[in-house]
């Protein structure tokens, strides 16, 4: 998909701040610094729409970025190890748990997770309870650039194995660096809307 057109539309922290328009949504979820922001620049060829920071748990808000006026990427605040207090990590996990469960735009989740080590308990977690909820998934397995190829599925059975990846749940190899795997994600994308 060529994207010409993006916006971020708003930062929101409660459901009366979520858009009006009902376009499909995407969340994406992963571990702090795992390189959500870096997937979504590369899948819309941008090279500064969301912010990178070298600094873990920078998103702390749901961030919903309209592309072509037509879907939703809803980049979620970063699980893990980002500094902050409990009680603030405590009230991410109701915002996002408030979202994924509750809102009917949302087609799917983005689960990112590091190709180069295994998925971590958050990891595990997150998947574990988009599995509950019955909520559908597509996991990527981003920083592929950074092990040889004939590594690569090795590293996948991993991630697959970690996670017990369910039947039917797309696992994509990604490189935000080298564009790996953007059309097979924009596929999987355009299938679930």
């Amino acid at each position: 998909m060529k994207v010409n057109n993006v916006e971020l539309v708003i930062s929101a922290v409660r459901p009366e701040q979520y858009p009006g328009d009902f376009l499909p949504e995407f969340a994406l979820a992963g571990r702090s610094n795992v390189g959500k922001s870096s997937f979504i620049n590369r899948m819309i060829g941008r090279k500064s729409m969301a912010r990178i920071s070298s600094k873990p748990g920078k998103t702390q808000t749901l961030n919903f970025y309209k592309i072509e006026e037509s879907i939703y990427f809803v980049d979620v605040p970063g699980y893990g190890f980002a500094k902050v207090s409990k009680s603030e990590r405590e009230a991410w996990g109701r915002m996002i748990e408030t979202y994924i469960t509750m809102r009917e735009q949302l087609k799917a989740v983005i689960q990112i997770v590091d190709l180069r080590h295994p998925p971590t308990q958050d990891d595990i977690m997150m998947y574990d309870f988009l599995k509950h909820h019955e909520i559908p998934c597509v996991i990527i397995a981003t920083k592929a650039d950074k092990i040889p190829k004939g590594k690569w599925q090795k590293h996948l059975k991993v991630t697959k194995e970690g996670l017990d990846i369910e039947e039917g749940d797309e696992v994509i190899l990604f490189s935000s660096e080298t564009g790996l795997g953007k059309d097979q994600v924009w596929a999987a994308l355009n299938a679930r809307r």
